[in-house]
């Protein structure tokens, strides 16, 4: 009976291994076709809650998805029309006054490195020459190869048409059919197990929602705080730095860092040696920081996640490097599954008898340590 059960096991395992690997290996042989859809199941993932207290509040489950997607193509149709030429004014224009904001620096630069290096200045001086004439000739090239690359990994016309008008309607069916969906697939999950599979995705539901609805929220607060703060202290690309930080801030820590960084460099390069400006903006992220810390990631995402920082990280470069674009969208999801499954398969092991031995009570509660 024991080789039987243990039989049982090792094909439950292999069966679920299995899926797995197919499962990966559909995504990467699709992803060229999947954006679309991912980017819809990401977006009625997110929404569903919101259809669920329209529908509770008296409108049509139908109706109800219908709202939710109109206001989104609203949405997205102002920003189009009053964000989109802005950034992308913005953005040529650092691209064609980068280097002449290099040449106006390098005499700072020089001067800096008198000042540390004194004697050895000479060498110092042809290094920092040579590096901003290079990147001053090839930059033109850099900018056209950087473009060819976000071209190639998804932000074709095509990727973007079909995101306009397809995903729209990924999102509407799938908020329409959300609870038959979970209904079905509850019903189709082994009886043996239903519960601990239930259990686990009810753990993984808590992570993902937390973090996608709770740091979509503080991407879009504080996005907007940085965007209306570098903009009144009159930093130059104020709107431009202002989105992309706020884009970047749902990588924890990188998006501040990022945009820290580079309106500090800005403000340096455009100050004319006033260090007020970049007093100014030092001042605007540490209020963001402070929001943040204080308000907004204790309230709205918790510690229900269960993600470290570094894991969220490196599952980003992960999945991206794996699956491109598409694999941005789902790092978050997939990294908050695997990590439940991780602390789901340590329980285990902590409770068996590879951990607590032949002859250990195994009435006893594991160690704890696993969430």
């Amino acid at each position: 009976m024991a080789g039987e059960g243990g039989n049982r096991q090792q094909k439950q395992v292999l069966f679920w291994l299995s899926f797995v690997v197919l499962l990966a290996l559909a995504i990467l042989a699709l992803q060229k076709v999947l954006l679309p859809f991912v980017a819809g199941v990401v977006l009625a993932y997110a929404l569903n809650p919101i259809a669920d207290a329209m529908e509770k509040g008296g409108l049509g489950r139908t109706l109800a998805s219908l709202v939710i997607v109109l206001f989104l193509v609203v949405i997205f149709v102002l920003a189009v029309v009053f964000l989109v030429p802005i950034v992308v004014e913005q953005a040529r224009q650092i691209a064609a006054a980068l280097p002449g904001d290099l040449e106006e620096i390098r005499p700072k630069l020089q001067e800096w490195a008198r000042q540390q290096f004194g004697p050895r200045i000479n060498v110092m001086s042809g290094f920092i020459d040579a590096a901003i004439r290079q990147f001053s000739d090839n930059w033109a090239g850099l900018a056209g190869s950087l473009a060819k690359r976000l071209w190639d990994q998804g932000w074709a016309l095509v990727d973007f048409l079909s995101i306009l008008f397809i995903t729209p309607i990924v999102v509407f069916y799938l908020l329409v059919d959300w609870p038959v969906m979970l209904k079905r697939l509850s019903e189709w999950l082994p009886r043996d197990y239903e519960r601990t599979i239930l259990r686990l995705v009810g753990q993984m539901d808590r992570a993902i929602s937390a973090f996608i609805r709770g740091q979509g929220l503080i991407c879009l607060v504080l996005g907007t705080l940085y965007t209306v703060g570098l903009n009144l202290i009159g930093l130059p690309y104020g709107i431009l730095i202002g989105i992309v930080t706020g884009i970047l801030t749902f990588v924890p820590v990188v998006g501040t860092v990022v945009g820290l960084v580079t309106a500090s460099i800005v403000a340096l390069l455009h100050g004319g040696g006033d260090l007020i400006i970049l007093l100014k903006v030092i001042g605007i992220f540490a209020t963001g920081q402070a929001i943040d810390a204080g308000f907004l990631s204790p309230r709205i995402v918790g510690p229900k996640v269960g993600l470290h920082p570094v894991g969220l990280i490196f599952s980003l470069f992960l999945f991206s490097y794996l699956f491109g674009f598409v694999g941005v969208l789902v790092a978050v999801p997939m990294a908050a599954a695997i990590a439940v499954l991780i602390r789901f398969a340590l329980e285990l092991y902590l409770g068996s008898h590879i951990y607590r031995g032949e002859n250990a009570d195994q009435s006893a509660p594991p160690p704890g340590g696993v969430a």
